[in-house]
């Protein structure tokens, strides 16, 4: 069976559907995957090629000493 009538038959479903129970839970569940969605939408994960490539600068940072402590950054947030 294609997906357009799987579809099909979802919405015959729903049409008949007279248990408010399992329609809300229908419903929530819709509204669950549509958040997800959106948050998968606003991440934007990082190629292997910007992954690599950050870990490179941040090793020349280090190296050239551009860094801070724990204990830099622990006293820096008391000031917060």
């Amino acid at each position: 069976m294609d997906l357009q009538t799987r579809k099909l038959k979802a919405i015959e479903y729903l049409i008949g559907l007279r248990d408010e129970k399992l329609l809300r839970k229908i419903e929530s569940t819709i509204i669950e995957v549509q958040k997800q969605q959106t948050i998968q939408r606003k991440l934007n994960p990082l190629s292997a090629e910007q992954l690599v490539e950050r870990a490179n600068k941040s090793t020349q940072d280090y190296l050239a000493g551009r860094f801070k402590t724990q204990e830099q950054l622990e006293k820096e947030s008391e000031n917060w």
